[in-house]
């Protein structure tokens, strides 16, 4: 996902407001004396309050479709000459969004577009339909883009066709048999540019989420020893690890179960929603040798109806002498997301060490 040049609105979904309808409609304005501004507009203030962030953004395209007179290509030429004086890389997505709602009847023109508008706000969503429709031919091109001179080109290679890109599509095919994708993720494993292998990452902790073993076995016979192919494989398998997956664990040192004593608490044992809590633990190594630690924590959040859910926190790595005790100290505040919402109630939280968890203890939540 693009970052935006602009501070964050206090909703998303203003980065589509008024003003910034009225200034695209003035830019095209400028591109073409053609440009019906009144229907633009007509089209993306009526009903505004209403509409979502993404509903914004595609109802930028439907009026740019109905206020821009010509064929397709036509359209695209206009879009072409805007790209460059958008400069919001969230705003931008639109262009492609349109090369997605009225260009998939013309395969060649429109990814070629793609690869043009991600430079200006990435084209991760707008592919995914042309994946989808014609897979075979649509990743060849992706494979093709790996070796772009433009970095936000060979990124859309690897992030266009994740399995389970947020907020994009879910490629159902790929999710089933993510091969078709392995060549793109060797060409870029290597890849020059962090933004570029940070999409190599998610996109293989994406398949992680339902071909574990598929990952791992292609991890194996990377040169981890080169520290970008071991971030890459690092942040690849950040669920496997938090789910203490023992193959996870042997790849990156931490296949041993610990041999030690732990000693975990939690202050203050009653918390009100917004306030914080503190977790200390201390590890006492019983070992001979020194031990490679991966520490996690595990909240097991109630649920409405009283039910828990576990989520993994990550916390450290260590490298543990022989006999050593290493005390951690971490704070968390607690309060809702828009993806997770507390309830009132008693909360255990487990101290988990290379997979295992170690000790227990817990926090009652008020909600105030």
């Amino acid at each position: 996902m693009p970052k935006s040049e602009e501070p964050l609105p206090s909703q998303l979904k203003d980065w589509f407001d008024e003003k910034r309808y009225r200034q695209l409609a003035d830019e095209f304005a400028q591109i073409t004396p053609r440009f019906q501004k009144q229907t633009f507009l007509d089209l993306t203030l009526n009903g505004l309050e209403s509409r979502s962030l993404m509903q914004r953004l595609h109802q930028c395209a439907l009026a740019t479709d109905a206020a821009l007179p010509g064929s397709y290509s036509q359209k695209l030429k206009v879009l072409q000459q805007l790209a460059p004086r958008i400069g919001h890389s969230f705003v931008a997505i639109f262009l492609s969004d349109f090369v997605a709602t009225y260009g998939q009847h013309d395969f060649d023109t429109s990814l070629e577009a793609l690869r043009s508008f991600t430079r200006y706000g990435s084209s991760e969503f707008a592919v995914r339909p042309f994946i989808a429709a014609d897979p075979e031919r649509t990743l060849k091109r992706l494979l093709a883009w790996t070796a772009d001179p433009d970095e936000h080109v060979r990124r859309l290679a690897s992030e266009g066709s994740r399995p389970r890109l947020p907020w994009g599509m879910k490629l159902k095919a790929l999710v089933i048999d993510p091969e078709a994708c392995g060549p793109i993720l060797e060409a870029l494993k290597a890849d020059s540019s962090l933004y570029v292998r940070r999409s190599v990452a998610n996109h293989l902790n994406d398949i992680t989420k339902d071909h574990p073993d598929w990952v791992l076995t292609r991890l194996e016979h990377w040169d981890l020893r080169q520290e970008p192919l071991r971030w890459i494989a690092r942040h690849a398998c950040r669920t496997l690890i938090k789910r203490g997956d023992p193959r996870a664990l042997r790849l990156f040192g931490f296949g041993e179960q610990a041999c030690l004593q732990a000693e975990f608490c939690i202050q203050p044992a009653r918390v009100t929603l917004g306030q914080s809590i503190q977790l200390e633990a201390q590890l006492t190594s019983t070992s001979k040798q020194a031990q490679s630690l991966v520490v996690d924590y595990v909240v097991h959040y109630v649920k409405a109806r009283g039910s828990a859910f576990a989520k993994v926190f990550k916390w450290t790595e260590v490298e543990l002498a022989s006999g050593a005790t290493l005390t951690l100290s971490k704070k968390q505040t607690l309060r809702d997301f828009t993806t997770r919402k507390h309830h009132a109630g008693h909360h255990s939280v487990e101290l988990q060490v290379n997979g295992v968890r170690v000790a227990q203890s817990g926090f009652a939540l008020e909600l105030g």
